[in-house]
């Protein structure tokens, strides 16, 4: 049976170095991928090496590059719920909620991705995972969906533990590296232009393996 799956993300770009492999995974599985990405990053620093963008046009130029990157994976279903970068810690949570708590009814996904709160670096990152745990975590246990969550602050496994869930995605590393190239206001990634470097042994080294932490409620 074909899974529905939920990603819920704050940056467009936050879906390619930890998650891309494991979501073609699933589109080649035939599950259906929803993936919510609450802004536009158009308060990022970067505007492409050289510079091709602006502030003024950043927010379009990022969101072209999320839709190539979706297609790249595969993922048929990209909401834009419209939050403002970078702010994402101060939004109500009544609203933050209950815009994922809509997806979660509409959905009822089979497993949901995010960010480790606390264990994932940027403010955004930490705010998009509380508020995906804290929304699931009301559903009636039996109701839950397993969140599985990408971490990698320093020193996060003395706190977390080693992850649950371990996928090697180098069968999928194409799609993961045009996923990457996609955004390429953001990152410039030595070596990874070429149609055969998803062959290359230091690519399939660094990207290879992509890790989540199943989020344990306490009750």
């Amino acid at each position: 049976m074909n899974k529905k799956i939920l990603v819920v993300l704050p940056h467009p770009d936050d879906e390619s170095f930890g998650l891309s492999g494991t979501l073609a995974k699933h589109v080649q599985d035939g599950d259906r991928i929803t993936y919510a990405c609450l802004t536009l990053g158009e308060m990022g620093r970067n505007m492409g090496n050289p510079p091709f963008a602006s502030r003024v046009t950043l927010p379009a130029v990022r969101k072209l590059e999320l839709e190539e990157s979706c297609r790249a994976i595969g993922i048929q279903d990209l909401r834009l719920l419209g939050f403002r970068d970078k702010t994402i810690e101060f939004e109500e949570e009544e609203l933050l909620d209950g815009r994922i708590g809509e997806l979660l009814e509409e959905l009822r996904p089979s497993v949901v991705y995010t960010f480790y709160p606390g264990y994932a670096v940027h403010p955004d990152h930490d705010a998009c995972g509380e508020a995906v745990v804290r929304t699931v975590g009301r559903l009636p246990r039996e109701s839950r969906p397993p969140v599985r969550c990408m971490a990698f602050a320093r020193d996060h496994e003395d706190a977390i533990g080693k992850p649950d869930v371990v996928h090697d995605v180098r069968e999928f590393l194409k799609p993961k590296l045009a996923s990457i190239r996609a955004h390429r206001s953001q990152f410039n990634v030595p070596g990874i232009d070429s149609d055969k470097a998803y062959k290359s042994r230091e690519l399939q080294e660094r990207f290879g393996t992509e890790r989540f932490w199943t989020y344990r409620f306490d009750r």
